[in-house]
């Protein structure tokens, strides 16, 4: 679409504006590489780059060409964030003598399919393998989704000579994530974010290998999502129901933004709790409460009760299905308020004849059975919040349930308590990045492991990553960026990199570096500690 379009030449004209040089110690040459990769073989031999003449091409033997446009887009992106204005970089390069020059970056995309249309998911292959030695480098990978972590890795390389010229060197990297999910939730409810924050955030997580935007894109506060089928949600419970709004050309525009950096978007409507908005929009959606024999006007979560909710929901889920492409949908399905359910008669009477006693949890287990089995039919699978495996609801077997309750123990219970009973899990428990302190809280981000918890080898298969949340209750445009970055590049490194890289001294250099990297790109990421950046934010 013509927006798109506009934003991505918008992005980029403000990228190449930028200084987007990366100054680093020539005797470091990892010592910048965020996430750290599986395997990587450095070597003193360097060769210098020049911007007038180095090119990122199609191997001769590579299934994608030419009409790859997520690889020719991905190969301009990566020569800007390397080079920026290329005259001005080859008035460098001549100063350097005597050392080889590299001239190419050979991409070869190894399988019959490299997926060059398709949308990533939790099973695509992110690996690839790059060497950079004489005639060239080439970078090696089954997939376009391993390719594009090779760009990063290999923009990340480069550093400058004490004459401004750009140099790398001899390396060999082998490299594949530890966990397939990696993701990073964003609340567009609590407050509105506008669209370009969205498309400037998705590039950031492409540059930390983040693969999944978790869209909690509606809650109590607001419904800015817009509907097709029921476009009064939105009219009645958006902020405003044109400015605060995110129309179906929006959404398809992150969608495609995002798959263009291998990002997977998973939107989250959660229900019965947190759905104040959905009300506003759709009579006798939500359960009316009651003082005393009188109804109070106030409204609690979804009517459990009514055939309608059930028939809205099928209508609004099948819709959901075919506006987001990727094969899961999160549900929700957390801290649901019982109170206003037990003052109302009808939802009294209903308990009684279903023999529910006064066990509120089963009334919420019998709306959330229903709600899974709508969504089973439009052929997706989901994911849920803890909540509704602690109370017992029936779930598919690819159920992928998200853990964020309690401290440490509580929730190294909770993993090995859901893997134990065969399902997969996601842990966002420490990595709330909405939750601040003064200090370098990045450290504890670093140390939580997803895997750490008592439980066979077979359990710890089932974890299949994690997510950082930035909850929106004080989060909007203005402060959002410098708050999820670096802080979120913490657990991008936790979830791509091996187990065993610990090292906070290693980690606190190389973060250092890496953030100094998305501030010359023009990303607004805060500082770790006293320090500073060859090249400081510029402000636009």
């Amino acid at each position: 679409s013509f927006c798109l379009l506009f934003f991505v030449c918008f992005f980029t004209v403000k990228c190449t504006c930028l200084e987007l040089e990366t100054r680093f110690p020539a005797d470091a040459p990892q010592g910048s590489l965020w996430p750290l990769p599986q395997k990587v073989q450095t070597s003193e031999a360097s060769f210098k780059l020049s911007g007038s003449t180095f090119a990122i091409v199609d191997a001769k033997r590579s299934s994608a060409g030419p009409s790859c446009a997520l690889l020719q887009d991905a190969y301009t992106r990566y020569y800007n964030y390397m080079f920026g204005s290329a005259g001005s970089q080859w008035l460098r390069q001549i100063r350097r003598s005597g050392v080889s020059e590299l001239t190419e970056l050979q991409v070869w995309i190894t399988s019959t399919d490299p997926e060059c249309d398709a949308y990533p998911g939790v099973t695509s292959d992110e690996s690839y393998e790059l060497t950079v030695d004489q005639p060239h480098a080439v970078l090696k990978a089954p997939k376009v989704w391993g390719a594009l972590h090779g760009l990063e890795t290999f923009s990340q390389l480069l550093y400058e000579d004490e004459y401004g010229a750009k140099i790398i060197n001899a390396t060999s990297i082998s490299d594949f994530p530890r966990f397939a999910h990696r993701g990073i939730l964003l609340d567009t409810s609590r407050h509105f974010l506008p669209i370009s924050t969205i498309l400037a955030n998705l590039e950031v997580m492409a540059m930390n290998k983040i693969n999944v935007f978790h869209w909690h894109i509606v809650d109590d506060t607001s419904f800015p999502y817009q509907s097709r089928t029921f476009p009064q949600l939105s009219q009645k419970g958006a902020y405003h129901p044109y400015t605060h709004v995110y129309t179906p050309t929006d959404v398809k525009m992150v969608i495609e933004f995002a798959r263009l950096r291998g990002i997977r978007v998973i939107p989250e409507f959660d229900t019965p709790g947190h759905t104040q908005s959905w009300g506003k929009g759709q009579l006798d959606l939500l359960t009316p409460c009651f003082s005393s024999t009188k109804p109070s006007g106030t409204f609690g979560p979804v009517n459990p009760i009514l055939n309608t909710t059930y028939q809205f929901m099928t209508q609004f889920f099948k819709e959901v299905s075919t506006v987001f492409p990727d094969a899961y949908v999160h549900l929700g399905g957390d801290e649901v308020d019982f109170t206003c359910w037990k003052s109302n008669p009808d939802v009294q009477n209903f308990m009684d004849q279903q023999g529910f006693g006064q066990d509120y949890k089963k009334l919420e287990s019998f709306y959330i059975q229903r709600l899974l089995d709508i969504v089973t039919t439009t052929q997706k699978g989901y994911m849920i919040w803890q909540e509704v495996f602690d109370n017992g609801v029936k779930l598919k077997p690819d159920t992928v349930i998200h853990v964020w309750k309690g401290n440490q123990e509580q929730y190294q219970s909770e993993m090995a308590n859901i893997t134990s009973a065969g399902y997969q899990t996601l842990l966002s428990t420490p990595w709330y990045l909405n939750r601040i302190s003064y200090g370098q809280d990045w450290q504890g981000h670093y140390r939580a492991d997803p895997q750490d918890f008592k439980g066979t080898d077979e359990q710890k298969k089932l974890v299949i990553g994690g997510e950082a949340c930035l909850w929106g209750e004080y989060v909007d445009g203005t402060n959002l960026t410098p708050r999820l970055w670096p802080r979120a590049s913490a657990v991008a490194e936790r979830l791509w990199s091996a187990m065993n890289v610990t090292d906070l001294s290693d980690a606190f250099q190389r973060l250092s570096a890496h953030r100094c990297r998305m501030v010359e790109r023009g990303i607004p990421a805060e500082p770790l500690f006293s320090s500073y950046c060859p090249s400081e934010y510029k402000h636009l």
